[in-house]
């Protein structure tokens, strides 16, 4: 520990607001701009240090984002100085500090970089040791954002599939097929109302759920884990309120809070199939909400889909599966790593675990 000492942030690191670029002056390239809770466009010019770390100043106080290159737009502080500071590891750092407590502002609250500096940490100035446990960390963190890229490719693969059985009806062009005002499709593939396959359900409160490892839903994907659930078998769950297009397939217990409906079935073998087709329906042009996007069961009851025969459910079911065993085998690890990488986090930042 005598390598490690108390000092203030503004002593290890030097904030520096980001630099406005309007819509309008955004010139098409690969670089990312960087906004308060992510990449906002892309632009043709970088901001004149790598790599780019980003806390958000103005909207999503506080969070850190870490690119190779980025334009750090105004609505974020960046790092400017490391001051011989290995950048990965106070990327880390920033984790573990109280920044969004430091927002001022009602209508929009603002990270004010003269706030933050003067805060008291625990570091270490050796770079060996500041390099050791960023690579620990990095390690955990590239691992799921492989098991992420993957798990996009697959999920590519089962919508490839998807769009051939059932868009294309490859498989089925012996069929004798009818078209009329619902589309051209198999013969003896109805066309159903959504309400005459699913349930569509509300969700609940979760504030009474202690903690455990159930996920709880919100529109925009999972929030906390609990210790019960809202249902127990497969489903899809559809915003009700907010993102209405982050529709998601679930195929264990889960909870769902009341921004988001959840779904049983009055069939087998239906479910990957009805996520396929729905998945990229836009809901949010189905709006009925004014300041609050919002979803009604009515809407969605109402919805009209060709629905294959059981045969060609089943089928896709049984070619569909290891795809998504597979999907669910990867966010499982990455849960389990992501558990890791936080329980780790605090502890090798304040110098209670240090790496040999």
């Amino acid at each position: 520990m005598s390598e490690w000492k108390e000092v203030t942030l503004g002593q290890v690191l030097n904030f520096r607001r980001g630099h406005d670029l309007p819509k309008s002056e955004m010139i098409l390239g690969v670089i990312p701009v960087a906004g308060s809770n992510g990449i906002i466009g892309f632009h043709n010019v970088a901001t004149d240090i790598e790599p780019c770390i980003t806390i958000g100043r103005s909207g999503s106080i506080g969070k850190p984002n870490f690119y190779n290159k980025c334009w750090a737009h105004n609505t974020v502080l960046y790092i400017d100085d490391y001051k011989g500071n290995d950048p990965k590891f106070l990327f880390y750092l920033l984790h573990t500090l109280p920044l969004s407590e430091f927002g001022v502002g009602s209508a929009v609250p603002t990270l004010n970089r003269n706030h933050i500096h003067p805060l008291k940490i625990n570091f270490p100035f050796s770079l060996d040791t500041q390099k050791k446990i960023a690579s620990i960390l990095s390690s955990l963190d590239d691992k799921i954002e492989t098991n992420r890229a993957i798990n996009a490719r697959l999920e590519e693969l089962a919508a490839a599939i998807f769009k051939s059985w059932f868009i294309d009806f490859e498989p089925f062009t012996d069929c004798e097929f009818v078209e009329d005002e619902f589309g051209r499709r198999p013969k003896g593939w109805d066309v159903v109302r959504l309400e005459d396959i699913i349930e569509v359900k509300y969700g609940k409160d979760h504030k009474n759920i202690g903690n455990g490892n159930v996920p709880i839903y919100g529109s925009g994907g999972i929030m906390r884990y609990g210790d019960r659930a809202i249902q127990e078998t497969e489903s899809v769950l559809i915003p009700r309120k907010g993102s209405l297009n982050n529709v998601i397939y679930v195929d264990k217990p889960f909870w769902t809070v009341d921004t988001m409906f959840y779904t049983s079935s009055k069939l087998e073998n239906m479910f990957k199939w009805f996520y396929f087709s729905i998945r990229d329906m836009d809901f949010a042009s189905m709006n009925c909400g004014s300041a609050i996007p919002s979803m009604t069961t009515k809407i969605l009851n109402g919805l009209r889909l060709i629905l294959p025969d059981d045969e060609s459910l089943k089928a896709f079911e049984d070619v569909i599966r290891p795809i998504f065993a597979k999907l669910e085998i990867n966010n499982t690890e990455n849960a389990r790593l992501a558990e890791l990488r936080d329980t780790l986090l605090p502890r090798l930042m304040s110098g209670e675990l240090i790496p040999e």
